[in-house]
């Protein structure tokens, strides 16, 4: 009898044991994933984070609506910049350190980004930037300056270098030969003067002009002067925020003649607004959000960027208080890919990492995404469209 007694106490046992197993299991289900957003909310770049944010949370909403991960709700968690490197970085350690987050989205530019990547690899968390600038996947010594490594570091929008690329292409299919840059002295405008540099003699250019300013300039006129006084055929700036505008105005002021080509952080109905008529005309790099009305309806992305531009404007209402630009699909495309991987391999940080990196034909708002070991982007030129303004509106030139 006792030994009866012994086994049906043996039994309860192992049964409740199973029962809080499974009540174990299902609290894990149900517990929300992490993820981090960092972004310019206030400062000069505002005007980009700020509806980078909006789309983020528009993106973790869709995604929860349809089960989230695997039947795990993502949880977004906001942080802001403020346009800061020293800020940058507080934001970034308090995500990781206090709130735990699987994996990090942002920030809003290239030098916010260099600010927290070393930190980020060293705490290893998976990280896809939304900065313009290459040198936060870049590895190792160029140009005399270490970048450090970029394992764990990503970024959803073109590459400088890609951008550069495609402008370069476009002017090589007009025959143009002799280019002036002026560019900022900013993380990004370094960057995109490095590449304009590099690759222009693949493409048949010469560099007759190289001028800079810094990004709070209120007047370029004296480095336009010295352009306008050359054999330049086409004036290339490289810029993001109010800066590209007052470059535009300058352009008018002086009477200049040559063509004007910005950079791919421009296309946005905020630059139209600010260079007001000196904007017409001006050429450049865009992802295809910019003119997806125009594209052929066998373009494989078309779809995608419907869907998101209703959502946008129809459902939520962003475009109310900040217009669809370039920048707009960069958080869809980088919350997509990390929640992608995580349906794949869960939300461990090494084999999240890992699955990012096998991106493979992601179709995105900014382009087809195929992420490597060696590419820690995934986009070509073929992701990208020329466009001009042209009666205030953006038309497909390239």
């Amino acid at each position: 009898m006792n030994s009866m007694r012994r086994i049906t106490v043996l039994l309860c046992i192992i049964m409740m044991a199973f029962s809080f197993g499974y009540v174990a299991d299902q609290a894990a289900a149900a517990e929300s994933i992490k993820i981090g957003a960092f972004f310019d909310l206030s400062g000069t770049a505002s005007f980009i984070g700020t509806p980078t944010k909006l789309v983020a949370e528009m993106v973790v909403e869709k995604i929860n609506k349809e089960g989230g991960i695997n039947g795990r709700q993502l949880e977004l968690l906001i942080g802001d910049t403020e346009g800061d490197p020293t800020r940058a970085l507080m934001v970034a350690k308090r995500l990781v350190e206090q709130e735990n987050v699987v994996a990090l989205i942002g920030p809003t530019r290239t030098g916010t980004g260099m600010a927290v990547k070393k930190y980020l690899e060293q705490k290893q968390i998976p990280t896809v930037m939304t900065v313009g600038g290459d040198p936060v996947i870049m590895e190792g010594v160029h140009g005399g300056k270490d970048f450090g490594t970029a394992k764990w570091i990503f970024k959803s929008p073109q590459r400088s270098s890609v951008a550069v690329k495609k402008v370069y292409q476009y002017l090589k299919a007009k025959k143009v030969k002799k280019v002036a840059l002026i560019t900022a002295s900013d993380g990004f405008g370094r960057d995109g003067k490095r590449w304009l540099t590099k690759l222009a003699p693949g493409f048949g250019l010469e560099i007759v002009a190289d001028e800079s300013f810094g990004v709070r300039d209120a007047d370029m006129t004296t480095q336009l002067t010295k352009i306008k006084n050359t054999d330049a055929q086409i004036i290339i700036c490289w810029t993001i925020g109010p800066a590209g505008s007052i470059v535009a105005k300058n352009v008018k002021q002086l009477a200049v003649k040559l063509p004007l080509i910005q950079c791919h952080g421009l296309p946005d109905p905020k630059y139209i607004e600010l260079a007001g008529s000196a904007s017409e005309g001006n050429v450049m790099p865009a992802t295809k959000l910019m003119a997806y009305d125009q594209l052929p309806a066998s373009d494989p992305q078309k779809a995608t960027i419907k869907e998101f531009v209703r959502l946008y404007n129809d459902v939520y209402d962003y475009d109310k208080q900040f217009p669809i630009n370039t920048h707009s699909g960069y958080a869809w495309d980088a919350i997509y890919i990390v929640a992608n991987a995580m349906t794949k391999v869960g939300t461990d940080k090494d084999k999240l990492r890992d699955a990012i990196e096998q991106t493979e034909n992601y179709v995105g708002i900014s382009g087809i995404y195929n992420i490597t070991p060696k590419d820690h982007n995934g986009l070509g030129t073929d992701s990208m469209v020329m466009v001009m303004i042209w009666n205030g509106e953006w038309k497909l030139v390239y």
